[in-house]
């Protein structure tokens, strides 16, 4: 069975001026969010095989935070993650879809926007959950019966939507 997580970077500070919005950091929130993240990750057995990250300096600096509490395994950064929509978002997915389990770290509204293409069913309160939308620092777990070079519309099963409010 293999295992797609979508998270969405941790909590940004506004971008100063001068500054584009590639390169806005985490805020000591966004801090705390990831680091809380990595620890509920590493607490509940979600270890990705591959990690596939933005580029964007926020969604870095997540990567940073989640790793502190958790192996996140072989690492590639893609610009693309921040530039692109959630159709190019599950070609990804399934251009790695070898690999067990991949953590995905990127930007809304492409995480909301695949967890909802790709979760056929799940649980009722991740379902209940991701309907309230997809927070920073949000994760989204998704189950496959397959591998995730067949991952797409509806065949996934949402087993968890951790925000940083339930964590």
């Amino acid at each position: 069975m293999a295992k797609l997580y979508l998270l969405r970077h941790a909590k940004a500070g506004w971008a100063q001026p001068g500054m584009c919005d590639f390169d806005r950091p985490l805020d000591a929130a966004g801090r705390e969010e990831a680091a809380m993240t990595g620890d509920v990750m590493r607490k509940c057995g979600y270890l990705p095989d591959l990690t596939l990250c933005s580029k964007a300096r926020r969604a870095q600096e997540t990567l940073e935070g989640i790793a502190g509490s958790l192996d996140t395994s072989r690492v590639i950064l893609l610009e693309a993650l921040y530039t692109e929509d959630a159709a190019f978002y599950l070609e990804t997915v399934r251009a790695y879809g070898h690999f067990g389990s991949i953590l995905v770290i990127g930007h809304n509204p492409m995480m909301e926007d695949l967890t909802l293409a790709i979760s056929g069913d799940g649980e009722p309160g991740a379902l209940d959950t991701l309907n309230h939308g997809f927070p920073t620092a949000g994760l989204a777990v998704l189950k496959f019966e397959g591998n995730l070079e067949e991952a797409g519309p509806g065949k996934g099963y949402l087993q968890a939507f951790l925000t940083p409010v339930s964590v």
